[in-house]
């Protein structure tokens, strides 16, 4: 009499808990992380395998050299001066004309994005333009401004400018209008609704233009400087090429590629401390 049958509630329950099981998380599909070392590890891999066809006689070194007589190459020219002396210009360039560039081009993207007037203006000449290279104004530039550093610098600012423009008003387009019209409900001013909420919004893909913006500037100072300079990375690869000297040209290529590596670090770095929040 004492003992009785459980309750229907309590059913339920014990067989709920006997069969629960953990379940593997699925939400982490659209969230890929780079492997610490697998990059390095495969360019090590590369240079290796480059070295050792390389070394057999597999591969002509007057026309590939090995990563040795490369390695070799840029460490003369880094005992001799020439490396610096060539890479001083080639910096002083990109910065003064990715520097212009990108003032010019936030603030033409933000007028764009903020103001309808701007934005009927700026997109249609942004448009048209954009898709001319700019390394082809080099000779008309000079014709405006002269032999020197002047048309160099002017046809990498033109380059990083509508990367940035067209990079910052699309930033500025992509904000949610959810946040700002909850701020104009607020009464919220509108230097502060840029400061505060379109800004913030836009940061990821203004920060992406800083990458490109950087590769376009690093492409244009070596074309520049192939046409006409006497100094500069990209005078030294044409150089090079011209008397035959692959070694020393592939060295200019690293020493570049290097150079934009590091550049790429620096925005990474810029990311981590600006987008925190992500």
């Amino acid at each position: 009499m004492l003992d009785r049958a459980p309750s229907n509630r309590e059913a339920p329950s014990a067989d709920l808990n006997s069969e629960t099981r953990p379940v593997r998380f699925r939400g982490a599909g659209f969230m890929p992380k780079a492997g610490r070392y697998s990059g390095w590890v495969a360019l090590l891999l590369m240079i290796l395998i480059w070295q050792l066809a390389g070394s057999a006689g597999l591969v002509n070194s007057l026309f590939l050299p090995t990563p040795f007589a490369i390695a070799r190459a840029i460490w003369q020219l880094a005992i001799t001066g020439a490396l610096w002396h060539h890479l001083s210009y080639s910096i002083l360039r990109i910065g003064i004309g990715w520097v212009l560039g990108t003032i010019a081009g936030v603030v033409v993207g933000f007028a764009i994005g903020l103001s309808s007037l701007a934005r009927g203006v700026g997109i249609t000449f942004i448009s048209a333009l954009f898709p001319i290279p700019k390394i082809a104004l080099l000779p008309l530039l000079i014709l405006w401004l002269g032999i020197g550093e002047e048309p160099k610098i002017a046809t990498i600012a033109l380059g990083v400018f509508f990367s940035t423009a067209i990079s910052v008003y699309s930033g500025v387009d992509a904000v949610p209008r959810n946040l700002i019209r909850m701020a104009q409900s607020f009464n919220v001013p509108f230097h502060a609704i840029v400061s505060r909420v379109i800004w913030p919004g836009a940061l990821p893909s203004i920060l992406a233009g800083f990458r490109i913006s950087a590769s376009v500037a690093l492409l244009l100072v070596v074309s520049a400087e192939m046409i006409g300079a006497e100094f500069g990375i990209g005078a030294f690869v044409l150089q090079a090429g011209n008397l035959m000297q692959t070694d020393q040209l592939l060295a200019g290529v690293v020493i570049l590629s290097l150079f934009g590596l590091a550049v790429g670090k620096a925005i990474n770095w810029l990311e981590t401390r600006l987008l925190h929040w992500r």
